[in-house]
């Protein structure tokens, strides 16, 4: 068992407070030991971004460029060594980590290589301004041009800590920024073991730092630190909120990637390839990392046509998933990442039956030694305002709900406090589209669950502030800068 440092100025440093275990979700044994940072190890860290922001800034893109692309291959040569930590501390199942708990997070650091090089000048065309008292007349030329913004504090997510990382890290790097990573606190160990990776990629020390904690007081620390320029953070809207008002005391910038409460909606006429698509597609809330993303599309929403077929086909779908230990090729539902994230999920679907819906799959806890699992579960009858039906409850659970019309399919879509991920499903994909514009979301799949990687990604409503992916993500670590002179 290792015990993590904190990774500060490019090397690594022993915790004031010590150590705190990090917990394997499917067997309950110890990962490994994660460094508890005080307040002040977290200004260390912030110190020692600030005093390597300006040379990094002003290192040629090109170099920055190279810079990026070695970490990808570096990350790469490690994968041997970093996918059984991270699928260790995760829970994740062998397929899940073997190719979306690492790989992303390569190409990611890839594609802001790229971005290192993009054109960060905006020329606006010459335009003739009369004179004032303030300054005579003239041909004003201008150019909005892209600037670092700073010192990014990195809040990550549990789901996928390194490939979150990667999609903060990367584009705030690529643009010329320090950052600050604080992962986290269920399984940070992979976060730890990119320190030694970037440096010997050739990133400046000071650059890249990570700080760890069992508690929010880490995050807090870095959020109020007055040295932090913008706080880019994943995870839930409650938490999120909060973010938001410690930085708006002192005008940080903000990305905020937060809950969501996706809503599949099967319109009436859905053919039998559309329907199967849909069995698959909600079907992966349960077998795609049980549920723990916020892109999940958790509420299916089904023309009353079709509700008893697809509800069926759910049933079925849910029964066919081996329930296990994450390393065995076989299965399809790992454990979910904590004992007291289990007993919330599970405190939801009671609340649920309680609320008079049917468990139609599910509900009880799996018979297994060890691991903090729950059986895949589909809730039925479910009336739109049930708590389950309204809040995020990110664990293997789907709710399904029966609609007569689109405008009842919009509303019922809408009635959430969420707008992170929707989908519509259906054979017409032109009156998919029409209806995608109704929804109040960030983000609409139309037959599909899968993403675009240039596309905007973020949220309406609780589900956050700003966009990220593509070359939005170097918009949204990067401040505009007006440039204008006379001719």
């Amino acid at each position: 068992m290792t015990s993590y440092g904190l990774w500060i100025d490019g090397s690594w440093h022993t915790p004031g407070k010590g150590h705190y275990p990090v917990v394997n979700p499917a067997t309950e044994k110890v990962v490994g030991e994660a460094p508890e940072a005080t307040s002040a190890e977290v200004a260390r860290a912030v110190a020692s971004a600030q005093a390597a922001q300006d040379g990094w800034s002003r290192t040629p893109p090109r170099r920055r460029a190279a810079v990026l692309d070695r970490i990808a291959d570096l990350i790469e040569e490690h994968g041997q060594e970093l996918l059984p930590l991270i699928q260790a501390e995760t829970g994740a199942t062998r397929r899940v980590a073997t190719t979306l708990q690492l790989p992303p997070a390569v190409e990611r650091f890839r594609r802001y290589a790229r971005g290192a090089v993009e054109p960060d000048v905006i020329p606006l065309a010459p335009c003739p301004v009369k004179g004032t008292p303030l300054a005579p007349g003239a041909l004003m030329g201008a150019a909005a041009v892209r600037r670092p913004v700073g010192v990014v504090g990195c809040i990550t997510s549990y789901n996928f800590p390194v490939v979150n990382l990667a999609g903060k890290v990367a584009p705030a790097l690529a643009m010329g920024n320090a950052v600050v990573v604080k992962p986290a606190p269920q399984d940070p160990l992979g976060c730890l073991a990119l320190g030694p990776i970037l440096r010997e990629a050739g990133l400046p020390d000071g650059v890249f730092n990570v700080v760890t904690g069992s508690n929010p007081d880490t995050g807090e620390a870095l959020v109020a630190h007055p040295g932090v320029d913008m706080v880019s953070f994943t995870g839930s809207s409650a938490v999120g909120k909060k973010i938001a008002e410690s930085a708006g005391r002192s005008m940080k910038r903000t990305l905020m990637e937060l809950g969501g409460k996706g809503a599949a909606i099967v319109l009436g006429d859905a053919d039998r390839k559309v329907l199967k698509s849909v069995i698959g597609a909600v079907g992966s809330v349960w077998s795609f990392h049980s549920g723990q993303i916020c892109t999940a599309p958790t509420r299916v929403l089904v023309h009353r046509s079709l509700y008893e077929q697809v509800v069926t086909g759910l049933q079925h779908y849910a029964r066919t998933l081996k329930i296990g230990d994450p390393v065995d090729n076989s299965t399809a539902v790992g454990p979910v990442i904590s004992a007291a994230h289990r007993d919330r999920v599970e405190a939801y679907i009671a609340g649920a039956r309680d609320q008079g819906a049917r468990i139609a799959v599910g509900g009880t806890r799996p018979d297994l030694a060890s691991g903090f699992y729950v059986a895949p579960t589909l809730i039925t009858d479910a009336d739109p305002g049930m708590t389950a039906a309204r809040e995020e409850i990110f664990g293997p659970v789907v709710v399904a709900l029966s609609f007569e019309d689109d405008d009842e399919a919009v509303r019922i879509a809408n009635s959430t406090s969420y707008g992170l991920y929707d989908y519509v499903f259906g054979a017409d994909t032109g009156r998919a589209w029409a209806l995608a514009a109704r929804l109040r979301c960030g983000n609409v799949g139309i037959n599909t669950l899968q993403r675009h990687p240039e596309a905007p990604f973020g949220g309406f409503k609780d589900s956050g502030v700003g966009r990220d992916g593509g070359s939005f993500g170097l918009h949204a670590y990067s401040e505009l800068q007006s440039v204008v002179w006379s001719s």
